[in-house]
């Protein structure tokens, strides 16, 4: 099939990659020539595993394509799937502004019948929001064109996106065109060759099902990192109490680790969505509500925990903290809604500088803290060690999970790690003389610490 994809975000340069792969013909638009000219040429500027090698063979083989213009790029196109950004507004909503630009692009050109997939994330009544202004633009030319819009949300995860498009646990299609449904069946049969994997329902109840999927797996998070704070305070270990619960066939073990929090570029915007929908619906989400307070909270916690640390021993004024990863997780290299941005911030803000590394995104952190001059992004993790009074882990890399102790404990000046992803064994780490703070699990001082 011809497929015009407008975007080269994670979701749309995924879904193109993902659908040449499959031996469809894909024209990528986006409005920035830049980012155009560097994908012609196979330069992926995202990070995510396995996606640059995707995009270079299909290139390569001529079934994908890049270009700045939608109306050629779309001219021999059946499916417009629109996978522009949507980000949050100040009060929480989601901006639909590139949503309605590329709708009003589409109505000023199309020209015969289209099928135009909203793959976006988007509000309820997006769908029918993107129909009349296409009807709209076209009723301007004086043309009266048959075309669908449908909901077709991604469930894809940041850092395992491909695989997620390539092995997809359900396609979601929101139409009520039996035709439509027919023709997105064949696009994505090679997606579901040993079940049937599509599920058609209307387009606002596809449109809320990508919304109740998020705010449900954040609630999970929130709520173990919840258990993990009353565990904390009552002495009981939360990893004990994570084996307990995920046993139970009915909750298992998937989305309960405790942690800093959730972030990246889904579940806050979200979840905050969802809350700004149920308001301006005349009711208050209090479950919803909760949750993202919860996780507004659980981001403050090792920063915290390192101030109280240090209170006993003057503050973090003029003092030193290593920290590794910026990510917001492991595998990305997307800092949007990351827990170390609120370490960093409350940290420095009382004057304590911050040495950080991460395997990926260092070079998109240099930027985003050039202003600050507590802040230093090191090229190894090692390196961020080096003058540290303490060490924190904000991203569960793997390359952080068996660290060298002997040589962690000789390069900092306290040793004292607050481990805000819980990789290490507290009794092992304090037997090698750290003081060691995790979520959920008493802090233990060890007796073999060298002095302050």
């Amino acid at each position: 099939m011809n497929i015009c994809i407008v975007g080269t975000g994670y979701v749309g340069l995924v879904t193109a990659a993902c659908l040449a792969e499959m031996g469809n013909n894909i024209v990528c638009v986006d409005s920035n020539p830049t980012i155009v000219d560097g994908l012609q040429r196979g330069v992926v500027h995202i990070f995510e595993p396995g996606l640059e090698p995707l995009v270079k063979r299909n290139i390569a083989e001529s079934r994908l394509a890049f270009s700045v213009d939608l109306k050629e790029s779309m001219e021999n196109a059946l499916f417009i799937f629109n996978c522009v950004g949507t980000p949050p507004l100040d009060d929480g909503s989601c901006d639909l502004a590139q949503v309605r630009e590329v709708a009003r692009q589409i109505g000023a050109v199309i020209t015969e019948y289209k099928i135009i997939v909203n793959k976006s994330t988007v509000p309820v009544g997006t769908a029918d929001e993107v129909h009349r202004i296409i009807r709209e633009q076209t009723e301007q030319r004086g043309m009266r064109l048959e075309f669908d819009v449908v909901s077709n949300p991604e469930f894809l995860k940041e850092g395992d996106a491909v695989n997620d498009f390539m092995k997809p646990d359900r396609i979601i299609v929101g139409t009520d065109n039996v035709r439509t449904a027919k023709l997105l069946e064949t696009l994505y049969a090679p997606f579901a060759r040993s079940r049937d994997k599509m599920i058609v329902m209307d387009v606002r109840s596809a449109e809320m099902t990508k919304y109740a999927a998020n705010c449900m797996l954040a609630t999970k998070i929130s709520f173990i990192n919840e258990i993990a704070n009353i565990c904390e305070r009552v002495g009981a270990n939360v990893g004990a109490v994570r084996r307990g619960i995920g046993a139970d066939h009915r909750i298992g073990h998937h989305f309960i680790y405790p942690g800093m929090g959730y972030g990246g570029s889904c579940f806050p915007k979200d979840v905050q969505a969802l809350i700004t929908t149920a308001r301006s619906s005349d009711y208050e989400p209090e479950l919803i509500a909760a949750v993202d307070a919860v996780n507004r909270r659980q981001k403050q916690i090792l920063g915290r925990k390192v101030i109280d640390y240090f209170a006993k021993l003057g503050g973090v004024a003029d003092r030193v903290l290593g920290l590794w990863g910026l990510a917001f997780k492991a595998n990305t290299d997307d800092m949007r809604e990351a827990s170390s941005l609120e370490i960093i911030r409350e940290l420095t803000a009382a004057g304590m500088a911050v040495k950080a590394f991460d395997p990926v995104s260092g070079s998109r952190a240099k930027g985003l803290f050039s202003a600050n001059p507590l802040v230093h992004i090191c090229e190894n993790q090692y390196e961020a060690l080096e003058g540290a009074d303490a060490l924190a882990v904000a991203t569960d890399w793997n390359q952080f999970r068996n660290p060298d102790f002997s040589r962690m404990r000789n390069l900092l000046k306290i040793p004292v790690i607050f481990d805000g992803r819980n990789l290490y064994d507290p009794e092992f780490t304090v037997s090698l003389g750290f003081d060691y703070f995790s979520i959920g699990r008493a802090g233990v001082v060890s007796s073999l610490k060298k002095s302050a």
